[in-house]
């Protein structure tokens, strides 16, 4: 294999003692990003908010058309 050259030189010490301590220690990964909501949630409540206009729409069609009518009761 041919050997790698560092950029670094390596510096041993001339007297006292060498020591190497070998720890285990965890190891924080990236964390994983989720979705706040999944897609079929938003789907749903997308599908729930056309529902409720559509509701609103058709109370307030229902609305004039009772006051249509009373106008017309009176008028008579």
């Amino acid at each position: 294999m041919p050997e790698i050259k560092s950029m670094f030189k390596e510096v041993l010490p001339k007297q006292g003692q060498l020591s190497i301590e070998d720890i285990p220690s965890m190891v924080l990964s990236k964390p994983k990003l989720l979705p706040l909501k999944s897609v079929t949630l938003e789907k749903l409540e997308k599908m729930q908010q056309e529902a409720q206009e559509v509701i609103k729409q058709q109370e307030l069609a229902l609305r004039d058309h009772h006051q249509q009518q009373q106008e017309q009761e009176e008028t008579q």
